[in-house]
C-alpha cells in the first residue's frame, strides 16, 4: 500500500558551516532531526541538537532526557542549554520564553554555522492569521522566512513548505517518538487559539487555507523585497552621524507611508522590538509638532522614543549616572562606567599612574576651552554645542587631583588637556549608545 505522504525533501542548506538544530522533542523537530541525520550532506556538514530547557513544566528535565536519549540513538551530539524565562512590561509568557530561546540559540551558535527549526507551513499559517488579526502590514504579513542571518550565521526552515500532516505521517511511518507539550492543547495562547479552534474550522469550509495563507506570506515577501531598496535609500536621508538619532526635518519631508517603513527599519536595525501602533501614531503627531525645549517622549518594552529640537533619538532607556559618582582612574586600562559605557585612552600608557577621577555632574562646573583665557559653565558649552539631553545626564566628567575639569566625555574638552593629548599622541574616547545591525533578512552573499 503506498504511503499517504511522501517523505519531505530537504534543500541545500547555506553556507558550508555546521547544523545546530533546535531540539525541542516535539513532532516537528524531532522528525527534522530524523531526516537530517539520514541525510549524508548533512551529516558531513557537523550535526548538533540543541534543546533548550526553558524550566516551565514540571516535566521539563525529563524531555531534556528524552532529547538526550533520542540524539544517542541517532549518533548526533546533544547540548542542553538551560535558560531564565524573563517577562518583560506586557510581554506574554509564550513571547517571552521565544525570545529567551531565540537568545540562547544565538548565543551558542558559531561564526557561519547554520541554527535550523522545524517551522512548517501549518506554522506559517498560523503566523500570517495572527499578524493579520494584529494589523500587520507588508513585512508582518511576509511572515518567517526559510532563510535569514542570525548572530553570527544563519537561521534556516527547510520546512516551511511541508504540511504539518506530512511530518505527521513521516514520523509514523519511521516509528518515531516524540513529546506531546500539554501546554499546546490550553487555548489561552492566541496562536494555540488559532491553532486549535479557529483554523480547524476554517478548513472545514476552505481545506487549502493553510496553503493560501503559507501563499499571501510569500507574495508579501515579494512586495517587501520590492520596497527594501527605497527604504533603504530613505533611511539614509535621514540619518545623523549619531545612528541612533534621525533628522525630524528631513523624516517629515518623507512620505508618510515611507516615514513608517523608515521608522521601523530605524528601530530594527537599532537591535530594539518592533515600535507599537502607538508609537507609530506618537512618532506621527511629534513630526507635525513644531521644535521645543521640551522632551516629549514614548515608551515602549524598556526603550524610549524621544525628540528635543529637530532629533528623533531611540534606545533603551537608561538612568542618568548617580550624582554621587566619583571613580579613581589612572588611565592605563578602560574604564566601565555603571550605565554600560566605557572610557578609554587610546595611544601609547601613561609613563606613571594618572590621578584623576570620573564624576558625574552635578552642576556648576566650569571648563577652559581651547584657544580661550577664561573659564566657561560647562552647561551653556553643552547647550551651545546642541549635545542633547540624552546624552548630557550619562556624560562622564574627567577631572583632575586638582578638581580642574578636564573633559566631558569626549565631546568637550580643557584646553591644555586637549593640548596634552595632541602633543603625546593620545586620544580620549568614551563609548556610548546602542550597536546597530542590519535588519533585513535577506541572505548575505
Amino acid at each position: 500500500m503506498p504511503a499517504p505522504f511522501p517523505d519531505p525533501t530537504l534543500p541545500a542548506p547555506p553556507g558550508d558551516g555546521p547544523l545546530h538544530v533546535a531540539f525541542s522533542g516535539g513532532l516537528d523537530s524531532t522528525a527534522l532531526l530524523h531526516l537530517l541525520a539520514h541525510d549524508p550532506r548533512m551529516r558531513a556538514r557537523g550535526l548538533v541538537a540543541l534543546h533548550v530547557h526553558h524550566g516551565l513544566q514540571p516535566q521539563a528535565d525529563a524531555w531534556a532526557a528524552h532529547c538526550e536519549a533520542v540524539c544517542a540513538a541517532l549518533g548526533v551530539a546533544c547540548e542542553v542549554l538551560r535558560v531564565t524565562v524573563v517577562r518583560k512590561g506586557g510581554e506574554g509568557l509564550e513571547a517571552a520564553a521565544r525570545a529567551a530561546r531565540h537568545a540562547a540559540l544565538q548565543a551558542r551558535l558559531p561564526s557561519d554555522a547554520v541554527a535550523v527549526l522545524a517551522h512548517h507551513r501549518d506554522d506559517q499559517a498560523e503566523t500570517v492569521l495572527l499578524r493579520a488579526l494584529r494589523g500587520a502590514g507588508p513585512d508582518g504579513l511576509a511572515a518567517m522566512r526559510p532563510l535569514r542571518a542570525f548572530g553570527a550565521g544563519w537561521l534556516w526552515r527547510p520546512l516551511l513548505a511541508v504540511p504539518r500532516a506530512h511530518l505527521l505521517a513521516y514520523a509514523v511511518r519511521h516509528r518515531l517518538h516524540w513529546i506531546e507539550d500539554p501546554s499546546n492543547a490550553a487555548d489561552d495562547a492566541d496562536r494555540n487559539f488559532l491553532r486549535n479552534r479557529v483554523l480547524p474550522l476554517l478548513r472545514t469550509r476552505w481545506p487549502q487555507a493553510d496553503a493560501v495563507l503559507a501563499d499571501v506570506a510569500t507574495l508579501q515577501r515579494a512586495t517587501v523585497t520590492l520596497l527594501d531598496d527605497d527604504d533603504i535609500a530613505a533611511l539614509a536621508t535621514v540619518r545623523t552621524p549619531d545612528p541612533a538619532t534621525l533628522d525630524v526635518v528631513r523624516l517629515r519631508a518623507l512620505p508618510t507611508a515611507r516615514r513608517a517603513r523608515v521608522l521601523r527599519r530605524w528601530i530594527a536595525a537599532l537591535g530594539l522590538p518592533p515600535l507599537p501602533r502607538q508609537g507609530s501614531a506618537w512618532c506621527e503627531a511629534t513630526l507635525q509638532a513644531p521644535a521645543g525645549d521640551r522632551r516629549p517622549q514614548f515608551d515602549w518594552a524598556g526603550c524610549r522614543l524621544q525628540r528635543w529640537r529637530d532629533l528623533l533619538h531611540a534606545g533603551p532607556q537608561r538612568a542618568p549616572l548617580p550624582r554621587d559618582l566619583a571613580i579613581d582612574w589612572a588611565g592605563t586600562t578602560p574604564l566601565a562606567l555603571p550605565d554600560g559605557d566605557r572610557l578609554h585612552l587610546h595611544g601609547a600608557p601613561p609613563d606613571v599612574p594618572l590621578g584623576w577621577q570620573v564624576r558625574a555632574r552635578r552642576g556648576g562646573e566650569r571648563i577652559a576651552l581651547p584657544g580661550r583665557t577664561h573659564s566657561h559653565a560647562l552647561k551653556h558649552v553643552l547647550q551651545d554645542r546642541a549635545v542633547p539631553p540624552w546624552l548630557r545626564e550619562r556624560l562622564p566628567l574627567l577631572v583632575d587631583a586638582s578638581g580642574r575639569l578636564l573633559a566631558a566625555g569626549d565631546l568637550v574638552l580643557d584646553g591644555a588637556f586637549e593640548a596634552w593629548l595632541r602633543d603625546s599622541g593620545r586620544r580620549l574616547h568614551w563609548a556610548h549608545g546602542a550597536a546597530v545591525h542590519d535588519p533585513g533578512e535577506t541572505p548575505r552573499p
